[in-house]
């Protein structure tokens, strides 16, 4: 089983977003049971909010079902329990290092890397453009599908 937990700064919009995309595409490409995802913050400021609104009706409109996930925080334990641990932005990634004190193994990575890109997930919180990050997210999750499946699920 691959463990992936996509973080954020709140936990309420981008994360969670990834978070239920994923398990849509696991679920309908039937292979859920090949992963445990789940979504976590990089900051204290959202912890047991749920998710956004506005991701909730992005999704909703998507046909994708939001579960009642809690913002919580990132912790040094995620970091050996998960296999891949992935960013939304740079200060994401900082702060992600900064908590698991440091990437001895390699497993944190920003989620537009995998589309071959190093551009950030805009923040819906600030920009109020769910379907932009909607389309950022799933760009970087059909890369991420691709790269796992090229990579085999042995190598975790």
């Amino acid at each position: 089983m691959i463990k992936i937990l996509f973080i954020c700064h709140g936990n309420i919009c981008r994360s969670t977003m990834c978070e239920y995309i994923f398990k849509h595409m696991a679920a309908t490409r039937g292979r859920a049971a090949d992963f445990f995802i789940d979504s976590a913050a990089t900051s204290r400021e959202e912890i047991g909010n749920g998710v956004h609104y506005g991701t909730r009706q992005k999704l909703q409109q998507e046909g994708i079902p939001c579960g009642n996930h809690r913002a919580r925080q990132m912790t040094r334990k995620d970091y050996q329990e998960f296999d891949l641990l992935i960013g939304m932005d740079d200060w994401n990634i900082r702060n992600m290092r900064r908590i698991a004190g440091g990437d001895p193994d390699h497993k944190i990575r920003k989620l537009l890397e995998f589309a071959g890109s190093r551009r950030d997930i805009a923040d819906p919180w600030y920009t109020g453009n769910f379907d932009a990050t909607y389309a950022d997210a799933v760009e970087g999750l059909e890369a991420l599908w691709k790269y796992l499946d090229e990579k085999g699920r042995n190598d975790y």
